[in-house]
């Protein structure tokens, strides 16, 4: 009996420290500008995020419908480096914390 409680203490603590060094969860903005083309965006997306072609197309449209699209999700360190990789590409980009 034990060995079944220790084993589900150090699943709840390793659960416990995956959960710590996750933190809360951010999201990269992509928003609409009057510059870059449709066409263009696409292939940012594709290039750079490996997005399939219709994944590409549907953010992009929702970008240029919606004036923006949350393109991707994960710690603040990524997706700061997701703004700054859209900024080299000429694209408007911002992060946010997701809400909770």
């Amino acid at each position: 009996m034990t060995g079944v409680r220790e084993e589900t203490r150090l699943e709840e603590d390793r659960s416990l420290a995956e959960d710590l060094s996750l933190g809360t969860p951010w999201v990269l903005i992509v928003w609409d500008d009057p510059v870059n083309l449709m066409t263009y965006v696409t292939w940012v997306f594709r290039s750079y995020f490996g997005f399939p072609r219709p994944k590409a197309e549907r953010l992009m449209l929702q970008v240029h419908n919606d004036g923006r699209a949350q393109v991707a999700v994960g710690t603040r360190e990524e997706m700061e480096r997701h703004v700054e990789a859209m900024h080299g590409y000429g694209l408007l980009a911002t992060l946010q914390k997701v809400d909770e």
